[in-house]
């Protein structure tokens, strides 16, 4: 059966196009793209309870993919810390062919079927953690081979492929499928595809986290505050929450570290 993400684009003789039309098409094609997502919403919400529930009791969320999908991966797992203020090992991404797979292309490291788990093992992976296999294709070896071994070891597992009936989606627990169809430039999945599975994976640590009580309101106030426009961003959140002048909040910020501990300890006091 023909892939979607396979199929000949909707366009054709794009080198003839004007650079409008190139940039216009390209638009009305990724307008398409936050739908499928939409139509997805029950997928999403069974894999982000399930994850959020066994994060509770101290698993941790572990995400594989090759190319594309594993380079998304990897900057959803990079940002949570930072973004949420969990411990670096809480969310992991792991990519074929290894870390330096993420700047260069490694080749046929995603049709090693027996790779992942390899990969996944170095973590000591167990039945308290969720895996999510992550491959526009839904037929990448390397997510096949390491979502069976984690069912095998009764690992809970999930995925977010973009073609429908995939030997991927089969093979998970809970199966995110966003069928985002031909791409402008056939079979360039970076495009349609990878901007589906960044927001499903936004979706999907976004809204663990704020089940996992990582966020007061709307904000960040567990945020590392890593550089100067993040102090700055806290400090401003620590002023609305205490009515302190922007000199004391900055100070109060910078003795306790977070936004959530100053203004906790501001309120003890």
């Amino acid at each position: 059966m023909e892939r979607a993400t396979e199929k000949d684009s909707n366009y054709n003789n794009l080198e003839k196009m004007s650079l409008r039309d190139i940039l216009l098409n390209i638009n009305n094609e990724d307008q398409t793209v936050p739908l499928v997502v939409a139509g997805a919403l029950n997928q999403i919400e069974a894999l982000a309870a399930v994850t959020a529930g066994k994060m509770r009791t101290g698993g941790r969320l572990f995400y594989i993919g090759a190319g594309t999908s594993g380079r998304l991966g990897i900057v959803d797992a990079s940002e949570c810390p930072p973004t949420f203020g969990v411990p670096f090992d809480w969310v992991v991404g792991i990519i074929a062919g290894g870390d330096g797979a993420i700047r260069k292309a490694v080749e046929f490291a995603e049709d090693d079927t027996e790779q992942a788990w390899k990969d996944l093992s170095v973590y000591e992976i167990n039945d308290k953690d969720v895996l999510v296999g992550i491959a526009a294709s839904g037929t990448t070896p390397y997510v096949i081979g390491g979502l069976k071994k984690a069912n095998e070891h009764n690992i809970t597992t999930g995925c977010v492929v973009c073609n429908s009936g995939s030997p991927i989606a089969a093979e998970a627990k809970y199966p995110v499928e966003v069928v985002t169809g031909p791409e402008f430039l056939t079979g360039s999945t970076r495009m349609k595809a990878g901007t589906a599975q960044k927001l499903v994976l936004n979706m999907l640590t976004t809204s663990v986290m704020i089940q996992l009580g990582r966020v007061k309101g709307n904000k960040m106030v567990d945020m590392q505050l890593t550089n100067n426009k993040l102090v700055d961003r806290g400090t401003r959140m620590v002023m609305k929450e205490t009515g302190l002048n922007e000199q004391l909040a900055a100070g109060l910020l910078k003795t306790h570290g977070s936004v959530r501990k100053a203004v906790e300890n501001y309120k003890k006091d």
